[in-house]
C-alpha cells in the first residue's frame, strides 16, 4: 500500500501535525493536530488546523481517524474543531483514563468529568490494530513521557512516535510530568528503535539547535547511531540518570496549565458555566 504523508509545522509550539492517506479521494488520519491559543487573552484561533482542513478538501479526503499520541503538555488539540468540519473518530490510547484521574485532583475539575476515557470517541489498547481505509496501522503504547503515550505504526514502515524520541541531536522527552518515569521512556524508545533500520519515524515536535532549520523525520537507524540520549550503547542505568539531571533544570510548558485542561477532554473546552464562558484553573503551588 502507497502511503503518502503530509506535514504541518507550528512555529508557536514546534508541534508537527499529520495527514496520512492513500492519496486522492481517499480515507485518512489526522495525528496531533493544533488549535492556537493566545494565552496572554485567552482567545482561541483555528488558522493552523484551518490549513489542515484545506489539504484535506483539496485532495479530497475523507477524514476516519482523529488520532492523538498523549494528551500533550505544549499545544491545545484541536480535533473537535476539525472533527466539526470534517468528521472522524476522535482517538488515543486507553491510558488516558489514569492521566484523567491524576490532573482531575490536580485541578479540581466538576464533580461530572468522567475518569473513563468516554470523551473520547475510541481508546486505543497496546498493539491493537486498525484501518485507515486499506492502509493498515497499529498502536503501540510507549509510556514514560507520560502513562499513556501512543505511537501509531503505519504499513510497518513509517512511526509517528509522538513526544518519546526527538531528533537525533535534541534527543528524549522529558519524564518529570506527573505519571511520567524515564525507566520506563528508555524501555518504550528501545521497542521503537528493534524495529527494522530503515523504518522512518516523524516526530511531534523539533526544538532545533541554532545551526539547523527545524526538521522531524529520521530513521530508526540514525536515531540508533546518534541520538545524544538514547544512541546504542547508552545503558538504562546512564539514560535514567541523564534523563533526571536534566529534566531537574526545565521549566513547565508556557501552555502546560490550559493544553492538560483542553486534552484531557479530548480538545473539548470545559463545560460553560452561567454567563455562557468556559474557563480554565490556575492551581497556585500545585506543579
Amino acid at each position: 500500500m502507497s502511503v503518502q504523508i503530509q506535514s504541518f509545522f507550528d512555529t508557536q509550539t514546534s508541534t508537527v501535525t499529520y495527514v496520512v492517506h492513500a492519496g486522492q479521494g481517499s480515507p485518512c488520519a489526522i495525528i496531533d493536530s493544533v488549535l492556537d491559543y493566545d494565552f496572554r487573552s485567552g482567545r482561541t484561533s483555528t488558522s493552523s488546523a484551518d490549513e489542515v482542513i484545506d489539504y484535506v478538501k483539496s485532495h479530497d479526503l475523507t477524514v476516519q481517524w482523529l488520532l492523538e499520541t498523549h494528551a500533550h503538555a505544549d499545544h491545545l488539540s484541536a480535533a473537535p474543531y476539525l472533527q466539526k468540519q470534517l468528521g472522524g473518530t476522535i482517538a488515543i490510547g486507553e491510558h488516558i483514563k489514569h492521566v484523567q484521574g491524576v490532573f482531575k485532583k490536580i485541578f479540581n475539575l466538576e464533580p461530572e468529568f468522567c475518569l473513563d476515557g468516554s470523551q473520547f470517541g475510541y481508546l486505543f489498547k497496546d498493539n491493537e490494530t486498525f484501518l485507515i481505509g486499506d492502509v493498515k496501522a497499529q498502536a503501540i503504547h510507549v509510556p514514560g513521557h507520560t502513562p499513556a503515550d501512543m505511537a501509531y505504526i503505519i504499513e510497518e514502515k513509517h512511526v509517528f512516535v509522538g513526544d518519546t524520541l526527538f531528533m537525533p541531536d535534541v534527543g528524549s522527552a522529558r519524564c518529570d510530568f506527573p505519571g511520567g518515569n524515564a525507566h520506563t521512556l528508555y524501555q518504550s524508545t528501545r521497542r521503537i528503535l528493534s524495529l527494522a533500520d530503515d523504518t522512518t519515524l516523524y516526530m511531534c515536535h523539533d526544538y532545533p539547535p541554532t545551526n539547523r532549520a527545524a526538521s522531524w523525520i529520521t530513521t530508526v537507524a540514525e536515531q540508533r547511531v546518534k541520538n545524544i540520549h538514547l544512541h546504542d550503547g547508552v545503558s538504562e542505568a546512564e539514560f535514567v540518570a541523564m534523563r533526571s539531571a536534566r529534566d531537574s533544570t526545565l521549566d513547565m510548558p508556557n501552555l502546560i496549565l490550559p493544553s492538560i485542561q483542553i486534552n484531557i477532554r479530548a480538545g473539548n473546552l470545559p463545560p460553560a458555566e452561567s454567563n455562557g464562558t468556559s474557563y480554565l484553573k490556575i492551581p497556585l503551588n500545585a506543579l
